[in-house]
């Protein structure tokens, strides 16, 4: 593969979204969005979903990653990476950045939509030098987990202005600004994460032999990617409390193998399901297998797996984290039970509770799949639609203040 991978532009493609033709080019705004790295995540499902619907909506729509992951994003239109693989060393670095800038020139978007810290904070200057009008940087990274350094970075950059908005996707998000400077806040926007519906079809057999799963086990799984903030050791921690509990994770990362040996030094490694990363179609089949869905992350802005497990119908188990008691309620009812996901006990607990009490379960199922009014795919894609044409056309006050 070459440095950038880009992809021609599918002008006459439908999107998955509505079925609309992709915009051609010169209808509404040029837009770029630019995240870290290409892989099945919830940071780049929302990359996916907004790149589908602002396309419909009449913008010419390209995404930009830094480097290339996995090969979620291969077949995808209108979309480049700056690196085949993740760069190594002050060179591999240095000319990821000038193919960053040189993408950015040779597109010339109206307007640049970043993603993740790293995302905001390189990818602004990029576009800045690259002299692109409009930034709207996305707040995706949790504020407890991105580093001190990268914080302070980004609180200077929102408060000189580099950032014209700045987004956040749930009020826990916001709230972890307040102490910042009234610069920074008043560039704020609030734009709840909108989803697909991954309700699937399968009967639940079908699904478990779809991925090789256990037919005859109670089922329990998570979709995320395997990296300690998701704290996935917990849930594997739950398999020596009954012997008929398998854990089936779809995802990939770095974290693998260190929850492999777990697995193994429990005496349950034949209980664990590693199904790899998967593709944003096929994640609703993966759901429609499981008994139970647990969520044990230590640390959100939005939660949306949980959210996506929850709709299609899978009781959810989440870790008691405020930004989770948030996002799963519908008219302040619980859409899952929460649980601290390190106390083991008690998780376990929480587990056998959901799994015998089919009214608690029957309730969580019914809540869940209201979610999907409250967090609308429109509604999140009218919201950045709008956005961007009120700062393109002037309306909002565009940079710098």
């Amino acid at each position: 593969m070459s440095a950038v991978a880009a992809h021609a532009p599918a002008a006459t493609r439908p999107h998955a979204a509505t079925g609309a033709p992709a915009a051609r080019p010169g209808d509404g705004l040029r837009l770029v969005l630019v995240q870290t790295q290409a892989e099945n995540a919830g940071a780049q499902e929302i990359s996916r979903l907004l790149s589908e619907g602002l396309g419909a909506r009449g913008h010419h729509v390209h995404q930009l990653f830094f480097f290339r992951r996995t090969s979620a994003f291969d077949d995808v239109p209108n979309v480049a990476f700056c690196a085949a693989e993740r760069p190594r060393g002050p060179a591999g670095i240095a000319r990821l950045l000038a193919r960053l800038v040189a993408e950015l020139r040779r597109l010339r978007p109206d307007a640049v939509l970043t993603f993740q810290h790293y995302g905001n904070l390189i990818g602004t200057p990029a576009a800045r030098l690259a002299g692109v009008p409009l930034v709207v940087a996305n707040q995706t990274s949790a504020t407890l987990t991105t580093p001190s350094l990268a914080r302070h970075l980004d609180l200077l950059a929102g408060a000189a202005g580099l950032f014209d908005r700045i987004v956040v996707n749930s009020q826990d998000a916001a709230d972890a600004y307040h102490a910042y400077p009234a610069r920074y806040r008043e560039r704020l926007v609030r734009i709840d994460h909108g989803f697909r519906d991954k309700s699937s079809r399968l009967a639940k057999g079908d699904a478990r032999r779809a991925f090789a799963l256990p037919t005859d086990a109670v089922l329990i799984g998570s979709v995320a990617r395997l990296h300690p903030l998701k704290n996935l050791a917990a849930a594997v921690r739950l398999l020596p409390h009954d012997p008929r509990w398998h854990l089936a994770l779809a995802g990939q990362g770095p974290e693998r193998d260190r929850l492999v040996a777990l697995a193994a030094s429990l005496g349950c490694a034949d209980r664990l399901h590693c199904v790899g990363e998967l593709p944003s179609g096929r994640v609703g089949d993966f759901l429609a297998g499981l008994d139970l869905f647990v969520f044990p992350s230590l640390a959100e802005t939005f939660g949306l797996a949980a959210v996506e497990a929850a709709q299609a119908g899978v009781p959810v188990i989440a870790n008691d984290i405020e930004v989770l008691r948030e996002v799963l309620a519908v008219e302040g009812e619980p859409c899952a039970v929460f649980v601290d996901a390190d106390d083991e006990r008690a998780f376990a607990h929480a587990v056998r509770r959901v799994l015998h009490e089919h009214a608690l379960a029957e309730r969580l199922i019914a809540q869940g799949r209201q979610l999907k009014r409250r967090y609308s795919l429109k509604a999140m894609i009218d919201a950045y639609d709008g956005l961007l044409r009120e700062l393109a056309a002037g309306r909002a006050k565009p940079w710098p203040a």
